[in-house]
């Protein structure tokens, strides 16, 4: 991100805003990995639908466990699916779209182009739930669902932005001194879409945490450990009861950790149109 990007990201209030509670989220997922936060999210430490207290913040679920501690747990599951799901479906989508671009209208762009339309033709739970019931309960089942759909969309803004951008002249003259093909690709076209894929990044990591908290709330995420998925689908019983500190936690986290992620992506598009900025 160059000075003249930071700056006018700075100058978006509501950019900064979105930035500030993302980096919130990422600190909190951070202290989870690294032991500080959240480990006694699975610990019985009181009774059960306890009201919030000095010892629980958000109160105790059915079972006696302490909402902030699985909340905060909750914090670093989403993050961990965003990062996997965002990093590897953007690598795949990249690389598949490049291909695609630059060999457009050959076999290979028409294969690309074929297997992305077998994936978005395909409902993505139905596909998700087939995943899961293949791999037998797999961990990594939900992300692998998400990867294998996810990167369709990456693939076709790249491919344009490839067609685009190899028709340039400082391509030509690349072409011109004999550079290969694929070197082409690598060092000199790809690098001038890395402002598309930091937004697409950011819209794909807002999709997996959503995706997987509809999948963990269907029974189809998250196996061995805590989401707000799971959470949601513990409310859903107690709300009956009258006790809303799961609802209230998960879904409040949930709608802050998406805000925030939706109000920086917004701001970093406006950011990075070079075109807006010469206006």
């Amino acid at each position: 991100m160059t000075g003249t990007t930071w700056q006018r990201l700075k100058s978006d209030p509501l950019g900064v805003g979105g930035l500030c509670v993302v980096v919130l989220f990422a600190l909190v997922a951070l202290c989870v990995w690294s032991g500080l936060l959240g480990q006694g999210w699975s610990e019985v430490s009181g009774e059960r639908w306890e009201n919030a207290s000095s010892d629980h913040w958000f109160g105790t679920n059915l079972l006696g466990q302490d909402i902030l501690q699985r909340t905060l747990f909750g914090t670093a599951t989403a993050f961990e699916v965003g990062l996997i799901v965002t990093a590897c479906s953007t690598i795949l989508g990249t690389l598949m779209g490049a291909l695609a671009g630059w060999y457009s209208h050959s076999w290979l762009d028409e294969l690309v182009l074929w297997l992305k339309g077998v994936l978005d033709s395909i409902p993505f739970y139905l596909f998700a739930a087939a995943v899961a019931f293949a791999l037998q309960g797999n961990p990594w089942a939900m992300h692998l669902a998400m990867i294998v759909t996810f990167w369709t969309t990456t693939a076709r803004i790249i491919r344009g932005e490839v067609m685009r951008i190899k028709e340039r002249e400082f391509i030509e003259a690349a072409r011109a001194i004999g550079l290969p093909g694929l070197v082409t690709v690598f060092r000199h076209v790809l690098p001038n879409t890395f402002h598309i894929l930091l937004v697409q990044g950011s819209i794909v990591f807002v999709a997996a945490i959503n995706t997987e908290v509809i999948l963990s709330f269907l029974g189809l995420g998250i196996q061995d450990g805590v989401s707000w998925g799971l959470m949601l689908a513990e409310s859903s019983q107690e709300v009956l009861a009258g006790h809303f500190g799961n609802f209230a936690a998960a879904g409040g986290s949930l709608f802050l950790l998406l805000m925030g992620f939706n109000l920086l992506a917004d701001a970093l598009q406006d950011a990075l149109d070079t075109r807006r900025a010469i206006r």
